[in-house]
């Protein structure tokens, strides 16, 4: 069996080098097209679409981002359809970031896979990251953080401002920080 490669460590939450020439180049292209998205273009053109359909190859239909968005590579974030990006959204997606169908994120929401070793000798050469997922028909309130290995269920409202820590079961309203759920949604 041969070694796993850096990327593949990266993606399957092994700790992994980030300075790996092959991550480098992989970040490079992201902030390329981000720039192109973020600068250039700025507003929501055909050719922005464009760039995010490079840029996030694995989303289904009408993902729609707000300029300026920030990720680290793209290719690890799995969109169903109709998901919706407002500013200044950060998705560091080091591992499998994947969201639902019917999505959306207010301005400002950080999801965050990318985490380091509470080690300080091992923190100085290494990482690791851990997938998030977000069920379908999730409403996500603005400057909320979305923190390493968490899931969110279908029907989820988190407020604006949480910081989720913690798996969200379905149909929850979750805020404060760390967030916490307040109430079920959608019960009769």
């Amino acid at each position: 069996m041969e070694p796993m490669t850096e990327k593949e460590k990266m993606i399957a939450g092994e700790y992994y080098l980030a300075g790996d020439t092959v991550l480098v180049k992989d970040r490079r292209k992201s902030k390329n097209l981000l720039h192109r998205l973020n600068v250039t273009e700025y507003r929501v053109t055909k050719k922005a679409r464009e760039i995010v359909k490079e840029l996030i190859p694995n989303a289904g239909a009408n993902l729609y981002i707000e300029p300026p968005f920030f990720c680290d590579y793209g290719y690890n974030i799995v969109c169903g359809e109709n998901v919706y990006f407002n500013v200044n959204c950060v998705v560091l997606d080091c591992t499998t970031v994947t969201i639902g169908s019917n999505v959306f994120f207010g301005p400002g929401v950080q999801i965050y896979t990318a985490t380091h070793p509470l080690d300080a000798e091992l923190r100085k050469t290494l990482e690791n990251a851990l997938p998030i997922t977000i069920g379908d028909d999730c409403w996500i309130g603005g400057n909320s953080v979305i923190c390493p290995g968490v899931t969110i269920g279908q029907g989820c409202v988190i407020g604006a401002g949480a910081v989720v820590t913690k798996n969200i079961p379905d149909n929850s309203l979750a805020v404060g920080n760390p967030a916490k759920v307040i109430r079920k949604l959608n019960q009769e």
